[in-house]
């Protein structure tokens, strides 16, 4: 029970972002976005924030407009919500997996693994990006975008960042090249990893080209930009200074101030600059190679990995078959579904949890009020 909710943020649950603005919220969402913008302004982050604060959850906003709870423990979240299902009389129960859910002559009829029914008015179906939740969704008459994995580190194997991992470097660009579609290309942090390429950066390319990614068996060209403040010629004037600067000391050891020195030193090498080579004896062929390397290098992108115990997935029920107004089901009366079993998903930083709020709490008074 809350499982993810559990694991979210490394422990600390992401509860939501301090971004208000439907519309400027609405833009963190590769998928659903335009259908969150009439939610989010009936139940957003500010009264998500209201709710639980009410409840005696206090939160804080990092510099980058994530929300957490002052405790740093998602414990605290997962206690509250826990408190407020039993205060409500929710009755919950375990180990009981739902195998079907039918339509009745009144209401419907929800079938557990154990073989016990259980008789339903009205359904919500809540069960993030499983499998199992889509195909109950799909029985029911809905129809069901294909799953793909969203927010998920790359794979690139190369010798320019062997032996680097860990190695973070805050303002890097990075685009998806031969993609279609937008948000393909993105600029942030970026960590290299024992594998490959993670961090915010990534991790926001990753959510906007899911689909693509996953059409083309996540085989891609990564171009990046280590150093994306700088034009070509504004690099080149950069460089060319250093080599009248710097004329006697190596290239190796004089790396800009934006990249770590190990870095820098690949980079080099797989310029043909080596080791030793004085900044006054770099040949205009030297400078040209290091500037690609430095504003467009090119990773061969060969698999993905995913971010630690979390994950999103894109993909699920048609948006066109929920009237977002109540979270209703268009196709099948009494039917309600919220969160990730829907065709919506958002970047890191507190949005997937917070359409699951929306969703959550609009199917819930809709629900009660029917």
């Amino acid at each position: 029970m809350l499982a993810k909710v559990a694991i979210s943020g490394g422990g600390r649950c992401n509860v939501t972002t301090s971004r208000t603005e439907p519309r400027e919220l609405a833009a963190f969402y590769p998928r659903g976005g335009d259908a969150l913008r009439g939610p989010f302004s009936r139940f957003g982050p500010r009264e998500t924030v209201e709710w639980f604060q009410s409840r005696g959850v206090r939160l804080k906003v990092e510099p980058d407009g994530r929300m957490f709870p002052t405790s740093n423990s998602s414990a605290t979240v997962v206690q509250c919500l826990s408190d407020q299902a039993a205060r409500a009389g929710v009755r919950v129960l375990t180990l009981a997996n739902v195998t079907g859910v039918e339509r009745a002559a009144a209401g419907f009829r929800v079938h557990l693994l154990s073989g016990e029914e259980l008789p339903a008015d009205r359904v919500l179906l809540a069960t993030g990006g499983e499998r199992g939740g889509f195909a109950l969704a799909a029985s029911l008459g809905h129809t069901i975008v294909p799953p793909a994995p969203s927010l998920f580190a790359l794979e690139a194997s190369d010798p320019r960042t062997a032996g680097l991992a860990g190695v973070a470097v805050t303002d890097v660009g990075v685009r998806l090249a031969g993609l279609t579609g937008p948000g393909l290309a993105q600029r942030g942090p970026m960590l290299v990893t024992h594998r490959g390429f993670s961090g915010p950066a990534i991790l926001k390319l990753s959510a906007w080209a899911a689909r693509p990614l996953h059409d083309c068996g996540y085989r891609a060209e990564l171009l990046v930009n280590w150093l994306p403040a700088l034009e070509q010629e504004s690099l080149r004037t950069r460089l060319t200074e250093a080599k009248s600067a710097l004329a006697a000391k190596s290239v190796a050891a004089s790396p800009p101030p934006e990249l770590p020195r190990r870095l820098w030193e690949n980079l080099v090498a797989a310029a043909g600059v080596g080791p030793e080579l004085r900044w006054a004896d770099l040949s205009n062929r030297h400078l040209h190679e290091l500037a690609g390397q430095l504003l467009r290098g090119s990773y061969a992108v060969t698999g993905k990995s995913t971010n630690k115990d979390e994950f999103v997935t894109c993909g699920g029920v048609s948006l066109k078959e929920v009237d977002f107004a109540t979270m209703a089901s268009r196709v099948c009366p009494g039917l309600f579904l919220a969160g990730e079993v829907l065709d919506i998903d958002g970047l890191t930083g507190g949005f997937n949890f917070q359409s699951a709020w929306t969703t959550g709490r609009l199917a819930g008074v809709a629900m009660a009020s029917v």
